[in-house]
């Protein structure tokens, strides 16, 4: 099973950028999202390294809220 999780863009270099969760930063590629309006703050799905959606905030909030219910399952 394949997971992409939401995370928060905190540092953009033309089509890189860092994202958070958690306080964990990592890079990813954001060659694949077709919003040219990207900016640091904005949340992002990340999956193997690339950002392949943009998500609002509140959206964004949402599916950790879900995600970290489904680890407190576990």
């Amino acid at each position: 099973m394949c997971l992409a999780v939401p995370m928060k863009i905190v540092k953009l270099t033309g089509t890189d950028a860092v994202v958070e969760l958690g306080g964990v930063q990592r890079p990813v590629n954001l060659t694949l999202i077709s919003d040219s309006e990207i900016k640091t703050g904005d949340y992002v799905i990340v999956h193997a390294g690339f950002a392949i959606q943009k998500l609002d905030s509140a959206d964004a909030e949402e599916r950790l809220k879900l995600l970290q219910e489904m680890l407190e399952l576990s």
